[in-house]
C-alpha cells in the first residue's frame, strides 16, 4: 500500500494556488518546532468574499498537498465559510493522510486562520472569539520556533 493516496500526490507534483499575492489583504504564517514545516498563506478579499489565495509551504508532501487542496477549498468562499472549514475536510479531500501526517492539516487550517485574522485585523473588523484564540495559539507556537 502506497504512504500517500493517489490525491496526495496530484497536489503535491501539480500544485494549486502555489506562489505569493503582493499586496495581499492578509497574510498568515505559521509552523511546526517538531517537523519544521512552515506555511504562508496570502488572501485577497472583496465584498467579504476570498477571490483569491496563494501559499508557500517549506515541508513534506502532506504539508504541500494540504496547502493545495486548502486553497482550492477557499476560493471563492465567505471569510466566515473559509473559518469553518476544519482538518477533518481537508483529510477527507485529500483521501486522509499517514496519522503522522495528520498535522499537516492542522497546520493548513491555522495558516488560513492567521491570514484571515490579519485581514479582519488590518480593516479593524470584528475579530470572532474563536479566532482569537486560535490566533493567541498559533502566535505561541510560532514565537517557540524562533527561539
Amino acid at each position: 500500500m502506497a504512504l500517500y493516496s493517489d490525491i496526495v500526490m496530484e497536489h503535491f507534483n501539480n500544485p494549486k494556488n502555489q506562489g505569493k499575492i503582493e499586496n495581499a489583504d492578509g497574510v498568515g504564517k505559521v509552523g511546526n518546532p517538531v517537523c519544521g514545516d512552515m506555511l504562508w498563506f496570502y488572501i485577497k478579499v472583496r465584498d467579504g468574499r476570498i477571490v483569491d489565495i496563494k501559499w508557500e509551504t517549506y515541508g513534506c508532501a502532506a504539508a504541500i498537498s494540504v496547502s493545495s487542496i486548502l486553497s482550492d477549498m477557499v476560493k471563492g468562499k465567505t471569510v466566515e465559510e473559509a473559518l469553518k472549514i476544519s482538518n477533518e475536510e481537508i483529510l477527507e479531500g485529500l483521501g486522509t493522510l499517514p496519522p503522522v501526517k495528520v498535522h499537516c492539516s492542522l497546520l493548513g487550517v491555522e495558516a488560513l486562520q492567521e491570514a484571515i485574522y490579519d485581514y479582519l485585523s488590518k480593516k479593524r473588523m470584528k475579530i470572532p472569539k474563536d479566532l482569537q484564540k486560535a490566533h493567541e495559539r498559533n502566535k505561541k507556537t510560532l514565537n517557540s520556533i524562533k527561539h
